[in-house]
C-alpha cells in the first residue's frame, strides 16, 4: 500500500480498531516500530478481523445486477452463482471502488487495433504467467503502471518497456495535500463553481508510483522506461503489437495498460434502468469559458448526504435512497469515499444522511408513536395513613 502506516480510516476514531492495533497484536510493538508501508495482505488480512469485530454481514460472489423502484420501498436484484434474487430494502449505498462511475479507460486506439488477447487493463484480475518468456510493453508512467511492470519481470517476462507520454513522471501525490479537516469535512460547503475547479485541479494530478516500486522495477535490466512517447500509431504486425511512438518504434508481445478509469455510468448494469433520471453536473452546472470538462461534467450531481438525485423533479423520487460512496461522488463531496484518508469525513457524514432521511420519511410514524405514548416511570407513592 501507498498510504503512510499511521493513516486511520475504518477505524473512526476508535484506538482498539486501529491497524496499527491489529499490527502490533500479531507482530509485536517492534515490528511496528520499524514498518515503513503496509503490505496488502496484511491490510486484507486486518479488513477481514475488523468486520469480524464489529459484526458486519459479509456475502461475496454477489453481484448487483439492477436497481428498481418498488412503491415506497428500492428493489435490489443480485446474481449468486448464476442464482438472481431480489433484495428489498429502503436505502442502499454503492461502494463500488474506483470504477463505480463507469469502467476501464481502454484507449480506442488499442481496443480498435488490436486482438482482445493481446492487451490487459491494470484494473483486471488475472493471472500473468502467461507473460513468462514475451515482450511487454506498458502504457502509461503513473503507480499502477509501475505495479504493472514489476509483477510481469517477476512473472518472467522477457523484458518491459513503459511508455510515458510526458517527458517526466509525475511526482506529486494530491491526497497528502487534502489530508486536513477544513477540506475533507467542508469541500461539499463550497457553491459549484468552487467544488467544479477544485475537482478539476484534483483530477489534473497524476498518481506517482512509490519509490519502492518505481527502483523495484528499474533494478531488473530488462526494465526499461522511455519518457516522451506519444503514441502516433499502433496494430499488429507479423504477429506482434508495433507501436510507432513520437521517439521510436516499439514490438511488443502483449500491452498492459495504466490508463485509468473513464466516467459513463450507462456502463455500470445496476444503474443502466436509472442512469436516464440520474442528474449530471451537467444537468446542474455550466462552467465559464475555457474550463469546460467533458468526463468531469459526466460525474452525478449528488446531495449533500451521497445521493443521487432527479434530472427533473418527480420522475424517479426514490433515487434520494440510493446513496454513492465512491469515485462517482468526489466532484460532490470531496476525497473523502475514495481512499484511506477521507473516511473518517465521508462516513460520519453518509451515515448522518442516512439517518437524517429515514427518520424524515418516518415522521408522521413517530409522532403517532409519542402521541400514544404512555409508559410509566413514576408512581407517586401513597401517603401514610391517608386513603382515597
Amino acid at each position: 500500500m501507498r498510504s503512510p502506516k499511521n493513516l486511520t480510516g475504518p477505524d473512526l476514531g476508535v484506538p482498539s480498531l486501529t491497524y496499527r492495533a491489529w499490527h502490533e497484536a500479531r507482530y509485536g510493538v517492534q515490528s511496528w516500530e520499524t514498518l515503513d508501508k503496509i503490505e496488502r495482505g496484511d491490510w486484507m488480512a486486518y479488513l477481514v478481523w475488523f468486520r469480524g469485530v464489529v459484526g458486519m454481514a459479509v456475502e461475496n460472489g454477489v453481484r448487483l445486477t439492477g436497481i428498481e423502484a418498488r412503491d415506497n420501498h428500492l428493489a435490489l436484484r443480485v446474481e449468486e452463482a448464476g442464482v438472481e434474487r431480489v433484495i428489498a430494502c429502503r436505502k442502499v449505498v454503492l461502494a463500488t471502488g474506483m470504477d463505480g462511475a463507469g469502467g476501464l479507460n481502454v484507449p480506442a486506439a488499442i481496443s480498435g487495433a488490436l486482438p482482445r488477447e493481446r492487451w490487459t487493463h491494470s484494473g483486471e484480475v488475472v493471472g500473468l504467467d502467461f507473460l513468462s518468456g514475451r515482450a511487454v510493453g506498458v502504457i502509461g508512467a503513473a503507480a499502477s503502471s509501475f505495479d504493472w511492470a514489476v509483477a510481469a519481470l517477476e512473472a518472467g517476462a522477457a523484458s518491459v518497456t513503459v511508455l510515458a507520454r510526458s517527458r517526466s513522471l509525475p511526482r506529486t501525490e494530491v491526497l497528502d495535500w487534502s489530508n486536513f479537516a477544513g477540506f475533507l469535512n467542508h469541500f461539499a460547503d463550497l457553491d459549484d463553481l468552487s467544488r467544479y475547479r477544485f475537482a478539476r485541479r484534483m483530477f489534473a494530478f497524476r498518481t506517482p508510483p512509490t519509490t519502492e516500486m518505481f527502483e523495484r522495477a528499474m533494478r531488473f535490466p530488462a526494465c526499461r522506461l522511455v519518457m516522451g512517447a506519444r503514441i502516433e500509431a499502433l496494430g499488429m504486425q507479423d504477429e506482434r503489437i508495433a507501436v510507432a511512438t513520437a521517439v521510436g518504434d516499439f514490438a511488443f508481445d502483449h500491452l498492459l495498460l495504466g490508463t485509468g478509469y473513464s466516467v459513463d455510468l450507462r456502463r455500470r448494469p445496476e444503474l443502466r434502468s436509472i442512469v436516464d433520471a440520474v442528474a449530471t453536473w451537467s444537468d446542474r452546472f455550466t462552467p465559464p469559458e475555457g474550463e469546460v470538462d467533458g468526463d468531469l461534467l459526466a460525474y452525478p450531481y449528488l446531495g449533500s448526504a451521497f445521493e443521487f438525485q432527479e434530472k427533473t423533479p418527480g420522475q424517479w423520487p426514490l433515487l434520494r435512497d440510493i446513496h454513492i460512496f465512491n469515485s462517482a461522488a468526489v466532484p460532490s463531496l470531496g476525497p473523502v469515499c475514495n481512499g484511506i484518508t477521507g473516511l473518517k469525513s465521508g462516513i460520519p457524514r453518509l451515515v448522518a444522511g442516512l439517518c437524517r432521511g429515514l427518520f424524515l420519511q418516518d415522521a408522521d410514524l413517530f409522532y403517532r408513536s409519542l402521541d400514544a405514548y404512555d409508559k410509566i416511570h413514576f408512581e407517586p407513592p401513597s401517603a401514610p395513613g391517608k386513603s382515597g
